[in-house]
């Protein structure tokens, strides 16, 4: 038997009634040809239009969620009309030194922009064969970051933090200090905030104007009074934009999302709303999934000159580095830079963990061609290092550093040295490579010579001298 042919789908059509309200989800029954993801418009007896997405859908329910809340609504009188398309975005490189909120809509009192094109924020899959190996430096003018955990262009790097500690401050000097070595290239910034409060918006806006990088850089800010659900569509407003600058607009664009534990905690509250059963901590079981649908956005693709670079930023609860969003995300991502609350307490900044923090891409961006030939060596004799420093300082704790015998001394000397010479830094400096370089061999200078086994004697030949000759330089002793 033929089947029968379907109807166009008239998307005047209003749906009256909601058979069920929970929390910021509506359910309507008995809609037909509706799709997953697809938009809503959602009316009240106020005549207030409001935005839903399609949660669910199955042969008798479709599960909206509201994106304003669903205070005001009621079962009968709510009036529901689908659309028949996902969320989408309105992309220009007029964008550029905007801030929008976290749906897209302007909130810097400028017009909204002027786009030709309006493109799905879920993006589309990437064939794996179709991409680049991540390579290339980027010069975040972060010691800490530049010479041991290096960003390359095309990688996931997030930033592991904790309640108290400076993420802030560490992700505004990214934003105002990433460059490329190669200066003529096209470089921009693409800026996700999740559930942040005012004042700290307030801080981003001002310093990004201030500091005049704002014209390069993409705003979206979901702030913490919004609807919570809202922060699950903030980060894909901010990944659309940052492929359409990339992929159409042939720029290397550096994506920073910040609180992605903030993302979470939202899809945590809509799977509770939905009744789905809870997974670790009570996250929904596809949170690793939903995660790597973000950061697998990054990345470099044949054929195009542009890339997207992603450094994520999240708070560990109780500064739990196996909570499910850091554990999870350190699978997905390509290592981590971890903020250490010791260090903030001693006064480093920025306190980034010299060993926690991994980038495992950096082999590939650095050395010669990229930075500098004895950066690899530099990096892998300055963990070595200050491992060995971390051992002393245990075994003094216990028998106390006057009765270490004289290497253990100067290795806490260097321990010393390196956390407030080599990691610590203005919040304004902006340390370019070479800078960072010479102070890692002016640290090592602490040290006998043949303690430093990882690096040739080509290369120490050449800077450990100069190393020396810098610490004594800088402490004023004749050489």
């Amino acid at each position: 038997m033929a089947e029968a042919k379907r109807e166009p789908r008239d998307y005047g059509l209003q749906q009256i009634g909601a058979a069920r309200i929970d929390g910021p989800l509506v359910v309507v029954e008995r809609a037909r040809d509706v799709g997953y993801d697809e938009i809503a418009e959602i009316v009240g007896e106020d005549g207030r239009i409001r935005i839903g997405r399609v949660l669910d859908v199955s042969d008798r329910q479709v599960v909206l969620q509201v994106l304003e809340g669903t205070t005001g609504l009621s079962n009968r009188a709510t009036r529901t009309r689908f659309l028949g398309e996902n969320f989408r975005l309105s992309v220009s490189a007029d964008m550029l030194g905007r801030v929008y909120d976290g749906l897209g809509r302007p909130i810097d009192g400028g017009p909204a922009p002027l786009a030709l094109e309006r493109r799905d924020i879920n993006g589309m899959p990437i064939n794996p064969t179709a991409r680049h190996y991540p390579r290339e430096f980027i010069q975040t003018g972060l010691s800490a970051i530049d010479g041991m955990n290096a960003l390359v262009r095309g990688q996931k790097l997030p930033i592991f933090s904790g309640n108290g500690l400076p993420h802030d401050r560490v992700s505004a000097q990214i934003v105002r200090q990433a460059r490329l070595i190669d200066a003529s290239v096209d470089f921009s910034i693409v800026f996700g905030a999740m559930g942040v409060k005012h004042d700290v918006a307030e801080f981003f806006i001002r310093n990004f104007e201030e500091s005049g990088v704002l014209a390069r850089v993409v705003m979206f800010l979901s702030l913490a009074d919004a609807p919570s659900v809202e922060r699950l569509l903030t980060p894909r407003m901010a990944l659309t934009m940052a492929e359409h600058l990339a992929f159409d607009c042939g720029q290397h664009v550096l994506v920073l999302l910040t609180d992605m534990t903030n993302y979470c905690e939202s899809l945590r509250e809509v799977g509770t709303a939905r009744g789905e059963i809870p997974g670790r901590k009570g996250y929904p079981g596809y949170l690793y999934s939903d995660l790597a649908s973000l950061y697998e956005r990054a990345g470099r693709i044949v054929g195009s000159t542009g890339s997207i670079t992603q450094m994520p930023i999240l708070t560990m609860p109780s500064d739990d580095i196996s909570h499910p969003v850091p554990d999870l995300t350190g699978y997905i991502t390509e290592g981590q830079i971890v903020l250490d609350r010791d260090l903030t307490h001693r006064g480093v900044y920025p306190p980034i963990a010299g060993l926690p923090s991994l980038s495992r891409l950096m082999k590939d961006g650095i050395g010669k061609g990229f930075t500098r030939d004895d950066h690899p060596a530099l990096a892998s004799q300055l963990f070595a290092c200050y491992a060995r420093v971390k051992r002393v300082r245990g075994l003094a704790d216990v028998v106390g550093a006057e009765e270490l015998g004289a290497l253990d001394k100067l290795y806490l000397k260097f321990g010393e040295a390196f956390e407030q010479r080599f990691l610590n830094q203005g919040e304004d400096e902006n340390r370019p490579i070479a800078t960072t370089l010479d102070i890692g061999w002016e640290t090592l200078s602490i040290l006998p010579r043949d303690e430093l086994h990882r690096v040739s004697d080509a290369l120490l030949d050449v800077h450990y001298a100069q190393g020396v000759a810098a610490a004594a330089s800088a402490k004023g002793d004749p050489l």
